[in-house]
């Protein structure tokens, strides 16, 4: 029986899936929504891409409205697995706003984290069993 692998989608990857129709992270968002994957993710990071989103910078290169990026976002949690942040990795990564993308692959036993940030994730990635995938490179292992 075929299980899909589970993955966390660095903020990253879901900004770059939003202001581009074309590419892996927009492939990505719909292999997500088309549950060919398992999204994973957790309270604080699911708030990070609202926050984000919501931004009216980012509202304006997406093209979108307020409205249309809560629905993007809805959409999300209604096919996200919900994972608890039991163990906390902190600080491991240079940036401590990225610790809460390592926490929810940690905590949700992911198979990869999916950003464009490989060189600061990969070596806490080894450290935890987690893969740590370009947008191509997960496009690559739903394909094989």
């Amino acid at each position: 029986m075929y299980v899909p692998p589970a993955f966390v989608l660095d903020t990253g990857v879901i900004v770059a899936a939003m202001r581009s129709q074309a590419g892996a992270s927009r492939l990505l968002l719909g292999a997500a929504l088309e549950r060919r994957f398992t999204l994973l993710l957790s309270v604080p990071l699911f708030l990070e891409y609202e926050a984000v989103l919501s931004r009216p910078e980012q509202l304006a290169a997406c093209g979108i409205n307020r409205t249309e990026a809560g629905q993007v976002l809805d959409d999300l949690a209604a096919v996200a697995k919900a994972v608890p942040v039991l163990f906390r990795t902190r600080p491991l990564l240079p940036d401590p706003a990225d610790e809460m993308v390592l926490e929810a692959a940690v905590n949700g036993g992911a198979d990869a984290l999916v950003t464009f940030n490989a060189r600061d994730f990969r070596p806490a990635g080894r450290e935890y069993g987690c893969q740590v995938l370009s947008p191509i490179q997960a496009l690559r292992r739903l394909r094989s």
